[in-house]
């Protein structure tokens, strides 16, 4: 098979989809890798360790589009990548299609059959969105620490306090991968943690795991006596596939105190709170309501070389399974990347997608 990697062109995206060593390693086994010159430059991987590695470079995105049989990318394509794409064509790739009907409707059109990463689902877990996942949430913190600085448009209040002065309070919405990852940072910096939770069994284990931070039952009405005490909020709700819930309101963002700050780790998704929009990391906050929000859609970016080799980790098997295989062979043989595609043959395959967009839903034909 011809497995194509071309360079990420989201705004501000530093990432690649494949490691010199993965495509060694795929070279190895038969098949051969294209590679769009400086895919991996920005996340410290040149394009000599890829020839390195026997890998093919062009200069250009059309020829990997046009030679590819599987196309693995970091993040879902952009307008000007859409033209490109084709019938019969395997896309592997994080996708978050329910934030976006324009992407939807444009993979329907191309014929293209779109795998994403983070609906491939495996004892109950979420295997290949987990690593960003845990680079989001710890970042979360790292990010909205810098934002509270009173230079920065925030507060003014140092997370950690210091002798003779309480630190600051941090209120985490959903205990899951991003969620935990955020309270651990957190706790770390020596903040006061609540993690808002609605799984009891989940808030047994957060309880256990993390002795300094708190746990409460998610509603609205803890939601609400918490934010006008709240230093710095962490929106770290998911539902696999689906658009983030809204649970955060303009009029409840009202009740913080001004320059506190809101970081929305499910943007990708559409965002938890009904003031989010999506920002990029060169120009990543703005305020509403008093408050500053963070919104950045593709956070792990920021530290490229990090994601890039714990997304590999995790994605590698899947692509070599693909590669070898073919989809539906690999499907059979690992039943849970049938979960992964949300287009095939022009039809919408994903439950939670076609709900979003309120788009007829075909069954996966493989």
């Amino acid at each position: 098979m011809i497995i194509g990697i071309p360079r990420e062109v989201k705004r501000q995206e530093h990432r690649v989809a494949l490691l010199p060593s993965a495509a060694y390693q795929l070279i190895r086994r038969g098949h051969q890798v294209l590679v769009e010159k400086g895919a991996g430059a920005d996340a410290g991987f040149l394009d000599a360790e890829y020839e390195h590695a026997g890998a093919t470079l062009v200069a250009e995105p059309a020829p990997v589009f046009e030679q590819a049989n599987l196309i693995v990318k970091v993040k879902e394509p952009q307008p000007s990548e859409y033209p490109m794409l084709r019938p019969g064509q395997i896309l592997f790739t994080y996708l978050h299609l329910a934030a976006g009907r324009e992407l939807t409707e444009a993979l329907m059109k191309s014929g293209v059959t779109a795998v994403a990463y983070e609906t491939i689902e495996v004892g109950g877990r979420l295997p290949l969105l987990e690593p960003m996942s845990e680079i989001a949430g710890r970042m979360s913190i790292i990010v909205g620490g810098f934002f509270l600085a009173r230079h920065s448009g925030g507060s003014g209040v140092l997370l950690g306090g210091v002798p003779g002065v309480l630190p600051g309070k941090v209120l985490v919405l959903g205990g899951g991968t991003s969620g935990i990852n955020a309270a651990r940072m957190a706790t770390g910096l020596g903040a006061d943690v609540t993690i808002l939770e609605v799984d009891v069994e989940r808030m047994r284990f957060l309880d256990i795991t993390l002795h300094t931070a708190h746990t409460l039952y998610s509603d609205e009405s803890h939601l609400m006596d918490l934010l006008p005490r709240t230093d710095l909020l962490i929106g770290a709700v998911l539902l696999p596939g689906a658009r983030a819930p809204r649970l955060i309101r303009r009029d409840m963002l009202k009740a913080m105190r001004p320059g506190s700050v809101f970081v929305d780790i499910a943007i990708d998704q559409g965002g938890c709170a009904e003031t989010s929009r999506a920002t990029t990391h060169d120009d990543p906050v703005f305020e509403a309501e008093g408050v500053m929000h963070y919104c950045v859609a593709n956070m792990p970016g920021a530290y490229a070389r990090t994601a890039t080799q714990a997304l590999a980790n995790t994605t590698y098997r899947y692509v070599e399974l693909i590669a070898d295989h073919g989809l539906a062979e690999a499907c059979r043989q690992q039943p849970a990347l049938r979960g992964g595609i949300n287009v095939m043959d022009g039809r919408l395959t994903q439950p939670a997608v076609a709900a979003a967009h309120d788009l007829p839903v075909a069954p996966c034909p493989v």
